[in-house]
C-alpha cells in the first residue's frame, strides 16, 4: 500500500513542478516565446451608466530602461452610448502616457464617440514606447472632442502600466 501512494505522491510533485513556469508567465501576462498577452479590460461606466466602454490590450517588447515602456500597445473594444437622447453621445477616452527622446513623460488623449443609442461603436488603434494607459467613460452632448469635465473631473482607469 505505500508503494503506490509514494508513486502517486511523486507523480503529483513532478506535476506541480512542471507547471511552475507556466503558472509565474501568466502571472506576469508573457507567453514563453516572449509576446504579451491579450490583456481584457472593463466594461466601465460613465455615471448613471449612460455609457459603456469594453475591450482589450496588448503590450509588446516591454524595456526595462530607468522609465520602463512597451514598444507597442495596441487597444480595441467597443463604446455604447446607452442614452435615449438624440443629443447625447457615449465617449471612451484614453491617456496615452509614452516615453519620449529625452525620457520625459507626456501624454496624449485618443477618444471614441458614439451617439447611436445602444449601437456599439468598435475601435483599435495603436502607440509606440507606452509608459501608461487610462481611461474614462463620459456621457456628454455631441461635440467634436470631450470636455474638459470628462478630462478632468472624476478618476481615471488604469488599463497597463509597464514595469
Amino acid at each position: 500500500m505505500t508503494i503506490p501512494r509514494t508513486l502517486t505522491g511523486l507523480t503529483l510533485a513532478a506535476a506541480i513542478i512542471s507547471l511552475a513556469p507556466t503558472a509565474a508567465q501568466a502571472a506576469s501576462g508573457t507567453t514563453a516565446t516572449g509576446a504579451a498577452a491579450v490583456r481584457p479590460w472593463g466594461p466601465y461606466y460613465a455615471s448613471g451608466n449612460s455609457a459603456k466602454a469594453l475591450g482589450s490590450l496588448t503590450a509588446t517588447g516591454e524595456d526595462h530602461a530607468d522609465i520602463p515602456a512597451a514598444r507597442t500597445v495596441n487597444i480595441s473594444g467597443k463604446v455604447y452610448d446607452q442614452t435615449r437622447a438624440t443629443a447625447s453621445c457615449g465617449w471612451a477616452v484614453f491617456r496615452i502616457t509614452y516615453r519620449d527622446a529625452s525620457n520625459n513623460l507626456p501624454f496624449k488623449h485618443h477618444s471614441v464617440r458614439t451617439c447611436a443609442y445602444r449601437t456599439a461603436k468598435p475601435f483599435s488603434f495603436s502607440y509606440g514606447n507606452v509608459y501608461q494607459v487610462e481611461l474614462k467613460v463620459c456621457s456628454e452632448g455631441k461635440a467634436a472632442k470631450p470636455s474638459l469635465n470628462c478630462l478632468y473631473a472624476g478618476t481615471w482607469k488604469l488599463l497597463y502600466l509597464s514595469k
